[in-house]
């Protein structure tokens, strides 16, 4: 199997002068968290959610309004390309290693494509329970704590997203893109002498989703891998008799292929 026969086709990009504003309201409006960045039809970057949250979190940076960033800001400038003609087999080797979680798939120079993880699902094949592949001893936040411990969680862990939980039972997930969007909105409204105190009192609760999509110990891997490509989420929460058991990811299921 190579790369043409499970890649995206049908790219999001944004040209290098694309504000961050325009740019977070395409991730929003079409639920992605990385866009290849163009200059004259050559792929340049990758604006990801966690260089967004790198730009927009640390209280040290300048007065910056995301109005008046652009993509060469938030973007990142080092990344692996593979062909339409690479095996499927030579991506899966480098799914959980520390770089990009979204390969653009280049042609004679040409963005013609993107691979994901969420592409990679329809693969998982593993019928065994999901509790034997789960991560049980799950890093988690409370609704009132503040948004810069579960940014720092995420960082510290190299993680993406964190569930949301309260005596046991899960109500909601915080991501980097939540982050983001929480950030954004916090430097586009607070002047900037009030944006530390600010940035120091925002709660997971205001910008965590909810409901969470969660999955049982007993649903096979499959299943899954399933719930997660229809739901378009990273993760499920494991729960049983309403309360948290543990957590599968999409780099989880996928290690299972093969």
């Amino acid at each position: 199997m190579k790369v043409r026969d499970v890649m995206t086709e049908d790219v999001i990009w944004v040209d290098k002068s694309a504000s961050l504003e325009h740019i977070l309201y395409l991730m929003e409006k079409n639920d992605i968290t990385k866009i290849p960045v163009l200059d004259d039809e050559k792929l340049i970057g990758v604006v990801t959610d966690g260089e967004i949250v790198e730009k927009l979190g640390s209280i040290r940076k300048r007065d910056v309004n995301p109005a008046h960033l652009h993509a060469t800001s938030v973007m990142v400038r080092e990344f692996d390309t593979v062909t339409p003609d690479t095996p499927v087999k030579e991506i899966l080797k480098t799914v959980g290693l520390p770089g990009l979680t979204m390969l653009p798939v280049v042609d004679q120079g040409k963005l013609v494509g993107v691979v994901t993880k969420a592409d990679l699902l329809p693969l998982v094949k593993d019928e065994r329970p999901v509790k034997e592949i789960m991560t049980k001893n799950v890093l988690s936040v409370a609704p009132d704590d503040r948004v810069i411990h579960a940014r720092r969680l995420i960082i510290e862990n190299n993680i993406a997203r964190l569930p949301v939980v309260e005596e046991g039972e899960v109500l909601g997930i915080i991501a980097e893109m939540d982050i983001a969007r929480a950030l954004a909105n916090l430097k586009r409204s607070i002047p900037y002498r009030h944006q530390k105190h600010h940035l120091e009192e925002m709660l997971v609760r205001d910008s965590m989703k909810t409901p969470a999509i969660v999955g049982d110990p007993e649903m096979s891997i499959k299943d899954a891998a399933k719930k997660m490509a229809d739901e378009n989420v990273g993760c499920l929460p494991i729960v049983k008799d309403d309360r948290i058991e543990g957590i599968v990811t999409r780099t989880d299921v996928i290690k299972t292929i093969g």
